[in-house]
């Protein structure tokens, strides 16, 4: 049925079922911003992280496990073409939740259980939120836009949320540890 919310995956001639719960996807698409991470090091946590019998799939499988776990997190698939990336939901929590919240009437996290696409709709009603300006800001200036007075007061008053940070690996964090110990900073 058109309302029901998928909680198996269907490939090679059978269904796989899935974790649904928001925190799963979320871990997910944390590992894929990981920059530690490689790609083959992205698509084990995401098939580990989803599928319920992770370890039962075919090798010759695997592909197709993958390519059905990213139109799941990708609520069936995207026919959009992607825009510029102007959200983090790790460095961006802080701003995501309360909106999400809102948008659902109750704090989601204390949840029990929210399936990935209820949070997903929730996530896509956060209009008139803090978060929804600095996204539609971020958006605007990644795409080269010049931003209106009001706009460009905002983001000057909330540079700290407003910028989106560039994650370091591992091995730039130590750099910048070491350079920080130099210097006496």
């Amino acid at each position: 049925m058109i309302y029901d919310l998928p909680r198996k995956l269907a490939f090679g001639g059978r269904d796989w079922a899935i974790r649904t719960d928001f925190r799963e996807v979320l871990k997910i698409l944390c590992a894929f911003e990981d920059p530690d991470l490689d790609e083959a090091q992205k698509a084990y946590v995401c098939l580990h992280n989803l599928y319920v019998e992770y370890g039962a799939i075919p090798r010759e499988q695997l592909q197709a496990a993958f390519d059905a776990a990213l139109a799941f997190i990708d609520r069936g698939g995207g026919e959009d073409r992607p825009g510029p990336r102007v959200m983090d939901w790790e460095q961006d929590a802080a701003l995501i939740f309360p909106a999400v919240n809102r948008a659902a009437g109750c704090e989601v996290r204390a949840l029990e259980y929210c399936h990935w696409w209820t949070f997903c709709g929730w996530f896509m009603e956060i209009r008139d939120s803090t978060a929804a300006t600095v996204f539609a800001l971020r958006a605007k200036k990644a795409r080269g836009k010049k931003l209106e007075k009001w706009e460009q007061e905002y983001w000057r008053q909330n540079i700290g949320i407003c910028r989106q940070k560039r994650r370091l690996t591992a091995a730039e964090k130590e750099e910048e540890a070491r350079m920080k110990a130099l210097i006496g900073g």
